[in-house]
């Protein structure tokens, strides 16, 4: 059975993170998903290591599976044109360049609409394609900071600590990921009208929306949240806690659970503590609950505590390292390094899709692409481009 995409074609114009783990995701969906690279230097993220895995940097192989690499110059008259010829046989073109960069290249979404009435452009940028920011670049880490994530990430500010980054380019990999619904639901929607259309995925905007609770807990509530370090805003007890040889997540998430957390951990009558018996009571009595746990905790092994605590049904976990998650016996269980073969012979580790379907399986069809691997055997494929047609192109350094 082909994968659900299969079928599908897509130009991607995209570099670095956000728009590639868009162009990812719907490869590994079974889309056809040619990567356009600037010739000799390609995607930004090529050089951005070690480490390094032969000539490629594992940053860049960690977005860019499941595509085909052909390279085009859009400086050049040739590159541009073939380009735009792609663009016409294609179901979706990804781009993330500064906006009014396409305009500038004549190759202006709605120009290149009103040339394939049925494409579907998906922009991607740090400020929208309109707005008084619009021209201004940004990067995952401005963005964390600018839209709000920073502010309720890392330690409290009475424990010492400062703002802190999420440890992964989030606010790029959930704009990728705002982008694929986007495009899904775009592709449905062109089912019935038999038009595309153009997607304004913002950065920031993707940013602002994912806070989820601490939006609606400032909204609702007025006060803007704060930092709280493994803590949870609306839940106790819901954060890490030392045991006597390490660390474990407590997440507690109703009445019921806290009850059967008390016993676990030998506190049973906390349980019925009017401090502590609801929720709203254990948030105002946060300190002197956490305290106690804390206490109880740090008189057994990491071991005992998660042994006791799941044999009550109480959600927790270890902190484990990546190393510990990807060369555990689940990450085996559940398939989740998976080896893929490049063009130079190489294998290649890559973490799965987590989606499982179980008619149209995710597709895993092609390690992350050579620099420009693919540009001849696309332009046949997609253009049926001759050898002295190719071959013209390549004198201009159009390719």
């Amino acid at each position: 059975m082909n994968a659900p995409l299969h079928g599908i074609r897509v130009v991607d114009l995209s570099r670095v993170l956000a728009g590639p783990w868009a162009g990812q995701l719907l490869g590994d969906f079974g889309a056809d998903v040619v990567k356009i690279e600037r010739p000799r230097t390609g995607d930004d993220t090529r050089q951005w290591g070690p480490p390094w895995l032969g000539g490629e940097s594992a940053y860049f192989l960690s977005a860019n599976r499941n595509k085909r690499s052909m390279t085009a110059d859009l400086s050049t008259a040739g590159g541009r044109s073939v380009v735009r010829q792609l663009v016409k046989e294609a179901d979706i073109l990804i781009e993330n360049f500064r906006v009014g960069t396409l305009s500038r290249f004549g190759l202006a979404p709605d120009e290149l609409m009103l040339e394939n009435r049925g494409l579907i452009v998906c922009s991607v940028s740090a400020f929208g394609q309109s707005g008084s920011r619009a021209g201004e670049p940004g990067y995952d880490a401005m963005i964390q900071a600018s839209g709000g994530l920073m502010s309720i990430t890392g330690p409290a500010p009475e424990d010492g600590g400062g703002p802190q980054k999420v440890g992964v380019a989030i606010a790029d990999i959930m704009a990728g990921m705002y982008a694929v619904s986007a495009i899904l639901a775009a592709l449905h929607a062109r089912s019935a009208t038999g038009r595309g259309q153009h997607i304004d995925v913002p950065l920031y905007d993707s940013q602002v929306a994912w806070l989820a609770n601490q939006n609606m807990n400032y909204l609702v509530g007025g006060t803007a949240p704060g930092r709280m370090g493994t803590a949870h805003p609306n839940l106790v007890p819901y954060q890490a806690f030392a045991t006597a040889d390490g660390d474990l997540m407590l997440a507690v998430g109703n009445d019921r659970q806290f009850r059967q957390c008390m016993v676990a951990i030998d506190r049973e009558q906390l349980a019925d503590d009017e401090r502590f018996v609801t929720n709203e009571a254990r948030i105002a009595n946060r300190k002197e609950l956490v305290q106690l746990i804390a206490d109880a905790l740090s008189q057994g092994t990491t071991k005992h505590w998660l042994e006791a605590l799941s044999a009550h049904g109480v959600p927790a976990g270890p902190i484990n390292d990546i190393a510990e998650v990807l060369d555990g016996p689940y990450a085996r269980e559940r398939g989740l390094v998976r080896e893929l073969r490049n063009g130079a012979g190489e294998t290649v580790p890559l973490v799965s899709n987590p989606v499982d379907f179980d008619a149209t399986p995710v597709s895993y069809d092609r390690a992350p692409p050579l620099l420009g691997e693919h540009t001849e055997e696309v332009l046949r494929e997609w253009l049926g481009y001759s050898p002295d047609e190719i071959a013209a192109l390549r004198k201009e350094a159009a390719i």
